[in-house]
C-alpha cells in the first residue's frame, strides 16, 4: 500500500502536534487459582503469578514505543476482583492484599494495578463487606492500587445498601488522605454495569468471564479529533459526524496494531481495544474543546449534551469499523480535573454538577474526577451516586462516579491531584439534604425493559 505525502504528514501531526497516544496497555490476569484458606498463602500466589505473567509488560511497551514511534503512556495490570479471591481466607481486613498488589506493581514497574474490587449489585457476600471496609486503608497505604465497586446493573437494579455504604467509604478515604487533597478517592470509582474488560483506571478489573490472561488497549486522541474539526468550520452536522467517524477509524487502527503486536510478544491473547477520548490536563488534549469547536461558546452551555451525544456515537461507529474486538467504554470521557477545557468551563461558571450529570446520560462513563467541598456529607455523596446509578440502570449503559470531597476545602478553592489527574476548583453541591432517602436501604428494582428473555 502506497501512502501520499499528505497522509504521512497527517500521521506525524497526530503524534507530534495533537497528542495522539496509546493511553494504556493493560494486562488482565486471572487470580482465581490463587484462592487459599490462608491469606498469607493466597498473597504469595498472587505475587508469584503477577511477576510471572507481567514480567515483560513494561519492557515490551518500551520496545514497541521505540520501534513504531507510538507513545504508550501507561502500562497497567487488572486482576480478578479481590473480594472473590480473598473471600476464602479468614482475614478480617484485606489491606494486606492491596499491599501485595502494590509491591508487585512497584517491582514490575507498572503504573497502576486495578482490581481491588467487589461486585455487589444485588448483595454483599462476607468477602465483599470485608473488601469494602478495607478500601480507605488500602488506598491510603498504597501508591499504585485502584479500587472499584459495582453497585447496580440493568438486570439487578440498584443496591441502595451498597450505595449508602460507599458514600461513607468515599468520605473515609478522603480523610485518610487529607494531607494530599483526598487523593485516595481519585483511585476509587463506583459503577453501574461495570465492563469486565476495561483498560482504564481506576475501574479496571479482570472479569470472571475472561480467560487466564489477555492484553487490552486504551487509545486516546481528543486533540486529533479537534484538529480534524477545525478544517470543517461552518459545515453541517452530517459532515461533522463523518469527519469524527473517519478520524476515530484512523486512531483505532493504530491501537489495533499496537495491541496485536504487544499481545503476540507477551504470548497472551489480544482482548479488546477501547477507543475512549480520555483528556489530560495538557492544552490541546481536551474533550471540552472538541465540544466548543462544534460551535459552543463554552462546555456546559445549552447544546452541550447534544454535541457530546454525537461525539460519543461517532467515536463508537468509527472504532467498530477499525477493530474486530472493541470493548471497555469506547466513547468520550468527561473527567473534570483531567480536562483543561472542563476546568476553564467550571471557572467561567458555564458548567455545574447538574449539567455534568445530564452529560453522563450520553457519554461513556459518568461523574468523574470532581472535587467537592470537604464538608459534603456521606449521604449527599450517596445520593449523587444513586442518581448516576439510575441513569446507567434505566439506559442500560455504563455509568460511574469518582468524586473527591477534599478535606478542609470549600467551594471555589483549588484541589491539586498531580500528573494526569490534574487539579480543579471545588464544585458546589445542592445544599438540600437527601439523608432520609438514602437511609431507607434495600434495592431499587430493575426497570421493566430489563426483562428481555
Amino acid at each position: 500500500m502506497l501512502f501520499t505525502p499528505f497522509e504521512i504528514k497527517e500521521t506525524v501531526d497526530m503524534f507530534m502536534r495533537y497528542r495522539l497516544d496509546i493511553r494504556a496497555i493493560t494486562m488482565g490476569i486471572s487470580l482465581l487459582d490463587c484462592v487459599s484458606s490462608s491469606g498469607e498463602e493466597s498473597r504469595r500466589r498472587i505475587r508469584e503469578k503477577l511477576l510471572r505473567f507481567a514480567g515483560k509488560l513494561v519492557q515490551t511497551g518500551r520496545d514497541i514505543e521505540t520501534e513504531y514511534g507510538i507513545p504508550i503512556i501507561n502500562r497497567r495490570i487488572a486482576v480478578t476482583p479481590i473480594a472473590l479471591v480473598a473471600g476464602a481466607c479468614g482475614d478480617s481486613d484485606y489491606t494486606a492484599f492491596a499491599k501485595t498488589l502494590d509491591s508487585a506493581a512497584s517491582e514490575l514497574g507498572v503504573d497502576f494495578v486495578g482490581g481491588f474490587s467487589a461486585l455487589v449489585q444485588k448483595g454483599f457476600t462476607e468477602g465483599d463487606r470485608k473488601l469494602v471496609d478495607s478500601i480507605p486503608s488500602a488506598l491510603a497505604e498504597t501508591e499504585r492500587v485502584c479500587s472499584s465497586v459495582n453497585l447496580a446493573s440493568g438486570k439487578s437494579g440498584i443496591n441502595m445498601d451498597a450505595v449508602r455504604r460507599m458514600g461513607e467509604i468515599v468520605k473515609a478515604t478522603a480523610e485518610k488522605t487529607a494531607d494530599r487533597d483526598g487523593i485516595g478517592c481519585a483511585k476509587l470509582v463506583v459503577f453501574c454495569n461495570a465492563p469486565e474488560d476495561n483498560p482504564f483506571m481506576a475501574g479496571a478489573f479482570h472479569g470472571t468471564g475472561e480467560g487466564e490472561a489477555c492484553l487490552n488497549v486504551g487509545v486516546s486522541g481528543p486533540g486529533v479529533i479537534k484538529a480534524a474539526l477545525e478544517h470543517h468550520r461552518g459545515a453541517g452536522f452530517d459532515e461533522l459526524a463523518d469527519v469524527i467517524k473517519k478520524t476515530a477509524f484512523k486512531i483505532t487502527r493504530m491501537g489495533q496494531l499496537v495491541g496485536m503486536e504487544a499481545a503476540k510478544r507477551l504470548n497472551v491473547p489480544f482482548g479488546i481495544l477501547d477507543l475512549s477520548l480520555a483528556p489530560t490536563p495538557a492544552a490541546g488534549d481536551s474533550v471540552a474543546r472538541i465540544l466548543e469547536e462544534m460551535g459552543l461558546e463554552a462546555a456546559g452551555t445549552h447544546g452541550t449534551t447534544a454535541a457530546l451525544a454525537m461525539l460519543t456515537d461517532m467515536v463508537k461507529k468509527g472504532g467498530v469499523m477499525a477493530s474486530t474486538h472493541v470493548g471497555g467504554f469506547s466513547g468520550a470521557f468527561i473527567p473534570v480535573s483531567e480536562d483543561e477545557g472542563m476546568v476553564a468551563a467550571l471557572r467561567s461558571g458555564s458548567i455545574s454538577l447538574d449539567k455534568l450529570e445530564a452529560m453522563t446520560s450520553v457519554c461513556s462513563v459518568g461523574l468523574d474526577m470532581i472535587a467537592l467541598p470537604g464538608d459534603t456529607g456521606a449521604a449527599t455523596i450517596s445520593a449523587i451516586i444513586a442518581d448516576e446509578m439510575a441513569i446507567g440502570m434505566v439506559n442500560n449503559k455504563t455509568t460511574a462516579v469518582r468524586v473527591i470531597p477534599v478535606p478542609g476545602k470549600r467551594e471555589g478553592d483549588w484541589a491539586e491531584f498531580g500528573g494526569l489527574l490534574g487539579g480543579a476548583p471545588i464544585m458546589a453541591v445542592n445544599p438540600a439534604k437527601s439523608d432520609v432517602f438514602i437511609s431507607r436501604g434495600g434495592r431499587i428494582p430493575a426497570p421493566i425493559h430489563s426483562f428481555r428473555n
